[in-house]
């Protein structure tokens, strides 16, 4: 049986940090995407996720000078977890998804 990692996001970004490594960059931004349902009252909720992403520049990447706060994207990449001790000696856990692509989507209207 093949294994599959692969994690598929559109959503809006939080917030940017680009870091040169070797000769390109690393963006690393947070994405927030949307769920919508009804509750039990059938009132609209919106239960908002923040994502961790990581990206390298070369293909399949945009400039990363054209992302911002609020660029809509699409990401497609694989989910990858870490551990480390925080500082305040507790074991942590992250998440971050491994861009492999990203697309500036048009603003929703």
């Amino acid at each position: 049986m093949e294994q599959l990692n692969r994690i598929e996001l559109r959503g809006n970004v939080g917030n940017i940090r680009i870091s040169a490594a070797g000769s390109g960059q690393v963006a690393r931004m947070s994405l927030a995407t949307n769920f919508m349902y009804k509750n039990r009252d059938g009132e609209a909720v919106v239960e908002t996720t923040w994502h961790n992403i990581v990206a390298w520049s070369g293909k399949g990447m945009p400039d990363f000078n054209r992302i911002g706060k609020g660029t809509p994207l699409y990401v497609c990449g694989r989910l990858k977890s870490s551990r480390y001790t925080g500082s305040d000696g507790a074991e942590k856990q992250i998440y971050e998804v491994i861009a492999s692509k990203i697309t500036i989507e048009a603003p929703a209207e």
